[in-house]
């Protein structure tokens, strides 16, 4: 969807030098927090179906912008652990992409992102998925999308996902979320679960199950990164 009027032209960072977002580079003339060799390598990625193996049940449809590598990986942890909020703009417009991929079309489309639990929102100032959806669907609008976005959704306590494995990464899911009690099951078009790192699948699997169960089928999932052990087809 590079129709969108580019990702890097309308922003550009030309005050005060800053270290780069994908390289930790230290230079003036950033295009949205990163130098214009990252910028340039995130421009190339291009959204494509992801899978974990073995998928696990209920696992809608994936589609990435690219393995969870290079600059993309990078800003995204600068973005989720290291505070740099303003990267929302540009990895958003990114996973407007990944949806726009996942769907076809100029919609209508409903975007359901993955919500974080209240401990998570409170360490990064706000829900980091939340911002990403935010600025992903203006660019759609932008485009001529009707877009919709949903919370159906709330987290529950969960332990942090990086310390587990397969295994403890489903059973943490299955009791991660439950339907919010003034929580809308509507949709309009097809229902696009987002969110950040496609990892075993386990989280997008248990929320599609949930929001299946309410009638509110996802037709699909778009992430920005896949772990590099899940296969890009």
């Amino acid at each position: 969807m590079r129709d969108l009027g580019g990702l890097w032209s309308d922003l550009t960072d030309l005050v005060l030098p800053a270290d780069c977002a994908g390289c930790a580079a230290r230079q003036p003339g950033l295009r949205q927090g990163f130098c214009p060799r990252c910028a340039a390598e995130l421009e190339a990625l291009r959204p494509a179906p992801a899978r974990p193996e073995p998928a696990p049940a209920g696992l809608p449809p994936c589609v990435a912008l690219g393995p969870y590598a290079g600059p993309l990986r990078e800003g995204l942890l600068a973005y989720k652990e290291r505070g740099r909020h303003g990267l929302a703009r540009p990895l958003g417009a990114l996973l407007a992409e990944v949806v726009a991929a996942a769907v076809g079309g100029t919609g209508p489309v409903t975007l359901v992102p993955v919500p974080d639990t209240a401990r998570a929102a409170r360490a990064r100032y706000g829900d980091h998925l939340d911002r990403l959806t935010r600025h992903a669907a203006a660019r759609l609008r932008a485009a001529g999308w009707s877009v919709h976005v949903r919370h159906p959704l709330r987290a529950m306590p969960r332990p942090d996902s990086v310390a587990l494995d397969s295994a403890g990464r489903a059973a943490a899911a299955e009791a991660a979320f439950r339907l919010r009690r003034s929580g809308s099951a509507s949709a309009a078009g097809p229902v696009v679960l987002l969110d950040d790192i496609l990892t075993t699948g386990a989280t997008l699997s248990a929320v599609s199950r949930i929001l299946h169960a309410a009638g509110m089928t996802p037709n699909a999932a778009a992430v920005l990164a896949a772990t590099q052990k899940r296969r890009l087809r």
